[in-house]
């Protein structure tokens, strides 16, 4: 008897993205001029479409506007048909390929239909084109871009003798660069501004943020900046515990020495998420933020005064991307993204609170909590008794003047207690893609790519908590962000 074959499963589409620089035709390699001229479809924005001969003859579609919702229905109604999609400079770096990867990793991999497979061919970044024009290093080069973000994201990475590369998103970003170094004690820094790097209309224009009075030029442009900070302005080091004078506040601040051991008890890694329950000033989760770029917060503040002054204070410490939620812990927890670490600086003693976080959190989360008051403190030791931990109490004492000598003032001592959810913690995703052939990328499934002493919140009275707001959709950036 003889056993018959099954029939071959039908190969996976291909979607491939192709770079392209401002040079376009003639910059591009054979592979990538081969793809634009058999493809069926062409996927791109208007400026990248009209840098095609007439010898790509695919249907060309432009970009909507949002982009990111639109891609999903883009790739079902035009993937068997040979889709290609135009992205400038190295699409996996700041662009569109990540998008597409997050997509299709999304998309069901059924048998008889499955998801297409992302084949990507780059071209040099317009990084790549900066820092070869001005001899700059590309590994001790900061790279920020504000394609789709606020001009406030660049405050994070100004540090005296940095040079620093930002992707503008149009030909005003300069000027709104200029006005951000000016505000932040930078106004003395070079500037020069790139545009239409690697075409024939390729220009440069210096100056300094102090005196920058430029036009609006190319909108494809890049600038880069030499920081260079002026005698007596505020400096802000890169590691926990910004001086307090950074910082706009009522009183309500967890102070810089607490602040960098409450910090150091929340161990941040690049990517989680931190609750700061009862956000004051901000303090907390504006310096976990600024510890590394991909890490993400949320701070909970039931006084609208004191919301609003977070916001703020992010907005100047370079992490407009901190989410202030409005209400008070623990009703105002509901619908947000689970923490993999949480801090209480305020309202500890709300009904419930301490409960609804460490229910929240998955095996290996963190929560800490800061007190100065003898009631938060019993219960602050309940709970070491119950799941250990660390207790411990941060005590800080100031010289200050005692006629005419010098003694120390005390501040009121600090009891922090810092717990470690029991269990394996669960692997992180992947957010990349694993390759396939050369040129190819499978995606790979993707997740989601003072101390405070009482009153950094003010404490909730119970029946009075506020639902969270829905979580702000993700920003959608214009076709790709190496503009």
């Amino acid at each position: 008897m003889t056993s018959q074959a099954s029939p071959p499963l039908p190969a996976p589409p291909v979607l491939t993205v192709v770079g392209i620089g401002a040079d376009g035709w003639d910059g591009l390699a054979p592979a990538s001029r081969d793809a634009l001229r058999t493809a069926g479809v062409l996927l791109g924005g208007a400026r990248q479409l009209a840098l095609l001969p007439p010898e790509c003859a695919g249907e060309r579609v432009t970009w909507p506007s949002p982009l990111r919702p639109a891609v999903p229905g883009l790739i079902a109604a035009h993937a068997g048909r040979g889709l290609t999609v135009l992205a400038s400079g190295d699409p996996m770096f700041h662009g569109i390929g990540r998008t597409l990867t997050e997509v299709l990793a999304a998309l069901p991999d059924a048998p008889g239909a499955p998801r297409p497979r992302l084949r990507v061919l780059p071209h040099p970044s317009s990084v790549a084109y900066a820092c070869a024009r001005l001899g700059w290093p590309v590994a001790g080069t900061e790279v920020v871009s504000l394609v789709g973000r606020p001009v406030a994201s660049l405050a994070r990475v100004l540090h005296h003798g940095r040079r620093v590369l930002v992707l503008s998103s149009g030909a005003d970003t300069p000027a709104r660069i200029a006005g951000a170094l000016r505000e932040r004690g930078f106004g003395p820094s070079p500037m020069r501004v790139l545009e239409q790097l690697g075409g024939p209309a390729e220009a440069r224009t210096d100056g300094t943020a102090a005196t920058w009075e430029r036009p609006p030029g190319d909108p494809l442009n890049v600038v880069a900046v030499e920081c260079v900070r002026e005698p007596g302005a505020l400096r802000l080091p890169v590691v926990p515990g910004l001086p307090d004078e950074a910082y706009d506040h009522d009183g309500q601040l967890t102070k810089r020495h607490v602040r960098a051991a409450t910090l150091a008890a929340l161990a941040p890694e690049p990517g989680e998420l931190l609750w700061d329950i009862g956000g004051g000033s901000g303090s907390i989760a504006i310096e976990w933020l600024r510890a590394h770029p991909a890490c993400r917060a949320v701070t909970v503040e039931r006084d609208d005064a004191r919301a609003a002054r977070i916001a703020r204070n992010a907005d100047t410490l370079g992490v407009p991307g901190l989410r202030v939620v409005r209400g008070a812990a623990p009703g105002a927890l509901a619908g947000l993204p689970a923490p993999d670490a949480v801090f209480i600086g305020g309202g500890l003693t709300a009904p419930g609170l301490l409960d609804a976080c460490w229910a929240a959190l998955p095996p290996g989360g963190r929560l800490v909590a800061n007190t100065v008051t003898l009631e938060s403190e019993a219960l602050l030791t309940r709970w070491y008794r119950r799941h250990g931990g660390d207790l411990v109490r941060l005590a800080v004492a100031h010289a200050t003047p005692v006629g005419g000598f010098t003694g120390w003032r005390q501040a009121m001592p600090v009891t922090q207690w810092t717990g470690v959810k029991p269990g394996e913690p669960v692997p992180a995703p992947s957010g990349g893609a694993t390759p396939a052939s050369p040129g190819d990328t499978t995606p790979a499934s993707l997740g989601e790519a003072a101390p405070a002493p009482p009153g950094e919140a003010t404490p909730a009275p119970p029946g009075e908590a506020t639902p969270a707001a829905p979580e702000d959709p993700t920003p959608t950036p214009p076709e790709n962000e190496e503009r």
